[in-house]
């Protein structure tokens, strides 16, 4: 669940503040009403966000993260940074991967490993 693409989002959104499902659903750009739902239940039930509803006509429910969702949110925005920061090597790595498989199909040689110190 943590792992998740739409989990991570929901979670770096919910640690700005809490929000409504219709506030929380135009912030996570491309998530369906049905992900959103099943993502956020699945986040409450694993303790991560609570649920709160407000006694207004019509009734409004609000999303937060707990003291534990908050404590997930941390890993999960280094790893977003670590991302960031790496984004050209990795399409570096890809490009290298892409050149390699095809030229190997072209030539009938078997797969040869990558070397890791070429992509530093």
């Amino acid at each position: 669940m943590i792992g998740d693409k739409w989990t991570s989002l929901i979670i770096e959104r919910l640690n700005e503040e809490p929000l409504r499902f219709n506030a929380l659903k135009r912030r996570v750009d491309g998530i369906s009403q049905k992900v959103l739902t099943s993502s956020l239940r699945a986040l409450e039930r694993d303790g991560f966000l609570e649920r709160i509803e407000h006694p207004t006509v019509p009734p409004s429910v609000e999303y937060r993260l707990t003291a534990f969702g908050h404590e997930l949110a941390q890993p999960l925005s280094a790893l977003k940074q670590f991302a960031l920061a790496n984004a050209g090597r990795m399409e570096a790595a890809r490009a290298m991967y892409d050149a390699r498989v095809s030229a190997e199909k072209t030539s009938g040689r078997p797969p040869q490993p990558i070397q890791p110190a070429a992509m530093g």
